[in-house]
């Protein structure tokens, strides 16, 4: 059974909602602050070694319920059994979406079409583990019998974003291995990663599910081409290894069937680094590391599926960002996290969150009439302080915030990790209370100067506190907002797990390359004409 079709704005609870949005829209926080002392400890969820601060947000009690009442008219929760039982809740490719069995224990039964899929999912899990321990421990080696020193991941999208985020994010756990992602079809941008690389030391990994994804298939081919000005083709069988579902095009490619890696329909690209498309994961920092990351990802998962709507902190952040996205009308997000290791999580989420609920068709197939979708942007703190933050703390849009950050450091530097965490709650606290008139004239500010140093505050933000940044806490954070994109999905009654829109320019590509070789012209718009034309006088 797919999820059920039902318009938020014509229930009850949306009706209320809007009601409630007229009353306190131009409510200040600080106000709630002052009268309600306890608000702080109220709108907080602690849960092993996060802790959500929600407090920060133009919402009150009020809100809170009225949400509450939201999620069980759109029977949220008769979505999320259907979610992780296995139902074909992407409908419009007929597909389940089960990326959360992929972090689920080995006892664990999950069914899909009558079949438990923990054995096999457990099966490639090994496979992987063996794989990586082999290259890492230098036993498996290249075609002139040395260790491999380097890792090339190809791929483009999820089999690209998802890993190598983890792993710069997990940079501090790295092994000897050198790790390097190519995605881009910018032919400059493959051979300045290949330059530096030692044919006889470099393991290439090819992740695609198809095997015929344009981007990576051009860059596996310059690849190959450049391998083979130093060995033969017998030889690419050790030194490339695949992600695919295809068995046949990765076996014409010339790579051996024992280094094929399988997929599963039912793991969308954006969703998939916990499959064998982390296997550069598991290279870079060791399968153990990987299984911490898949564990701790089925904790979120555990607490998610089972945590009431008080307590359960995909679901408070999911309903937050609806309330501002379709009540005060902001249309983007910012994530900035207080650690550079997380310095790629903003464009990771990118697009799992942007390719998923960035559609305008509900589950009717009718054209929606509200907003759905997030602009989803940021970057490090405190980087982003001498960057956007203006805009945010004093520009005329509104923008929600998630600061991200981290109790311990890694390397130990108590100094520089006081100095960070001073930014990451000073700018939250900033963005609460502001500046006012008088405050400024009382640091003795010329008079024609104060207007520009008011802060009106009453910017929200969470916060997202966490001991320490360890794999298995990483695993948590990526899947609190895989659960989040999937409440959104439901409350804004789109199908979050298809992606068609990144097709149409895809395939008219596909026709305008033609056009560069051949004599014939396809009909287009005057303006690319002239630029297909302008290109043409170029090449």
């Amino acid at each position: 059974m797919s999820l059920k079709s039902i318009n938020p704005t014509q229930t009850k609870a949306w009706n209320k909602l809007q009601q409630h949005f007229e009353s306190i829209k131009e409510a200040h926080m600080t106000k709630w602050f002052e009268h309600q002392p306890e608000r702080a400890q109220q709108m907080t969820i602690k849960w092993e070694d996060f802790f959500l601060d929600y407090s920060k947000n133009r919402i009150n009690a009020e809100t809170l319920s009225l949400l509450k009442d939201l999620a069980e008219e759109l029977q949220l929760s008769d979505a999320v059994s259907k979610y992780f039982g296995g139902e074909k809740i992407n409908k419009t490719e007929g597909r389940a979406v089960l990326h959360t069995a992929l972090r689920a224990p080995e006892d664990a039964e999950v069914f899909y079409e009558g079949n438990n899929v923990i054995p096999e999912i457990c099966e490639v899990k090994h496979k992987i583990k063996q794989f990586s321990l082999e290259v890492i421990e230098g036993d498996r080696k290249g075609f002139t019998n040395k260790a491999f020193t380097d890792i090339v991941n190809i791929g483009i999208g999820g089999s690209d974003l998802g890993p190598a985020m983890v792993v710069d994010a997990l940079s501090y756990y790295k092994n000897h291995l050198n790790v390097h992602f190519v995605s881009n079809v910018d032919g400059d941008h493959v051979n300045e990663v290949l330059k530096n690389l030692n044919p006889e030391t470099t393991l290439f990994v090819i992740v695609s599910k198809t095997f015929t994804t344009q981007e990576t298939l051009s860059n596996a081919t310059t690849i190959k081409q450049w391998f083979l000005q130093h060995a033969t083709q017998d030889d690419i069988a050790k030194q490339f290894v695949a992600v695919s579902t295809n068995i046949e095009n990765v076996k014409a490619f010339g790579i051996d069937p024992q280094n094929i890696f399988p997929m599963w329909d039912w793991v969308g690209g954006r969703f998939s680094l916990w499959s064998a498309v982390g296997l550069s994961i598991s290279l870079a920092v060791g399968f153990d590391h990987f299984n911490a990351l898949l564990k701790g990802a089925h904790k979120m998962d555990i607490h998610f599926k089972e945590e009431k709507f008080e307590q359960n902190i995909p679901m408070i952040l999911a309903f937050i960002s609806i309330w501002y996205n379709n009540f005060f009308k902001a249309e983007s997000e910012a994530v900035i996290p207080y650690t550079q290791y997380l310095n790629q999580f903003a464009t990771y989420l990118q697009q799992a969150i942007m390719e998923s609920n960035g559609k305008s068709i509900d589950r009717a197939g009718d054209k929606v009439s509200y907003q759905t979708g997030n602009l989803i942007w940021g970057e490090p703190g405190t980087n982003s302080q001498h960057a956007f933050f203006q805009l945010i703390h004093q520009g005329t849009k509104l923008i929600p915030a998630d600061f991200i950050g981290f109790g311990t450091p890694l390397h130990g530097n108590q100094d520089h990790q006081d100095k960070l965490m001073s930014n990451f709650f000073a700018q939250t606290e900033a963005l609460l209370n502001g500046k006012t008139k008088a405050e400024v004239k009382a640091e003795g500010t010329n008079e024609s100067i104060i207007p520009y140093k008011i802060f009106e505050g009453n910017r929200p933000t969470n916060t997202i506190f966490i001991d320490k940044l360890t794999p298995e806490s990483l695993g948590k954070l990526i899947a609190m907002y895989e659960h989040k994109i999937f409440v959104q999905g439901v409350v804004w009654n789109v199908y979050s797990y298809d992606q068609f829109g990144v097709e149409l320019g895809k395939q008219l590509a596909g026709k305008i390359l033609d056009e560069f070789t051949d004599s014939y012209s396809a009909h287009h718009d005057a303006s690319t004409a002239n630029l297909i034309s302008m290109y043409k006088s170029m090449r």
